[in-house]
Parts: structure tokens; sequence; C-alpha cells
């Protein structure tokens, strides 16, 4: 059975990854955008799909309306094992070549072509998340970045598609 732990980002920086869950998500172009991403992401490793969600902007008000986003979440089992730092600066690169723009203006409604957030990691050497109490015993499988933490609710439907129904 898997194991969950929650983890600052910046202390895993260093670390050698070898899974992680993404969340994609578009609110502009997703049909063109999301492909993309996933096509992007497969070149990277073996790639595991959860059901794709529209959802309404949780952000959106009746004074200021905003578009549907699309989300989807990805399994990816690296080639490769990288440091979880290379792979934030690879998706953001990917991100930037779906043409995403950062916000500019402060009441501005954003146009997401492609987002990509880590919500969870396992890392290569295990060793490094061994309980102190019992050097054979891991404490966790899967660390949960703590940053995403509580998922967003069609975040934790594609974590559950994905991860826990196949363990």
């Amino acid at each position: 059975m898997a194991t969950f732990t929650q983890c600052a980002p910046e202390t895993v920086q260093a670390q050698p990854v070898v899974e992680l869950v993404l969340a994609l998500g578009s609110n502009y172009q997703a049909d063109k955008y999301l492909p993309l991403a996933r096509q992007r992401l497969a070149a990277l490793g073996e790639v595991r799909l959860s059901t794709a969600f529209q959802n309404p902007d949780f952000t959106a008000t009746l004074e200021q309306p905003k578009p549907d986003y699309t989300n989807q979440c990805v399994h990816l089992i690296l080639t490769t094992p990288m440091r979880l730092q290379q792979l934030q600066q690879t998706f953001k690169t990917l991100e930037g070549d779906c043409h995403r723009c950062r916000q500019t203006e402060l009441n501005q409604v954003r146009r997401v072509t492609m987002d990509i957030d880590i919500l969870m990691i396992k890392l290569a050497n295990i060793e490094n998340s061994l309980s102190k109490e019992s050097k054979s015993k891991p404490i966790s499988d899967w660390i949960i970045m703590a940053d995403r933490y509580p998922f967003k609710a069609h975040e934790e439907a594609g974590v559950e598609e994905l991860i826990l129904t196949k363990l």
C-alpha cells in the first residue's frame, strides 16, 4: 500500500525524481495545447492520463466571468531520473512553448494556454525518505507538494484515478 507525506518543494529541489503526478490546465485553446503538452511529456517517459475535466474558474464572479478550464492529471514515469529543480524548469519552458503569458494587469482575465503544476513526486533514492526510527521502512512512497495541498476537486479526482486505484 502506498503511503504519502507532504513536503515543501524547496526541501527536495536537488533530489532525483523518478515518478510524478502533474496537473495540466488550460482555459484557452485547450484542444490545441493539451495534446502538445501530453506529447512533450511523453518524450520524458511513460505517461498515463486521467479523465479530462471541464471546470469553471474558481476565481470567476458574476461581475467578472472567466472562461472554463480543461484540467487533466498526468502520471509520468521518467525514463531518466531528473532533479525536481530541473523538472520545474522543463515544465516552465513547456508552458512558454505553449505561448503561456503571465498576468500583467491586476484585474485582467487571463487566457492560460497551459499551466503545469507538480502535485506529487517519487524520489529515485528512497533511502532519503527512510524513517529515523526504522531504517528499513520508508515513511512515504509519494511526496505531496505542500504548496499544492489540499488538492482542488479535479486534482483529487485525477490523483485517485491514476494512483490510488492502481496500487
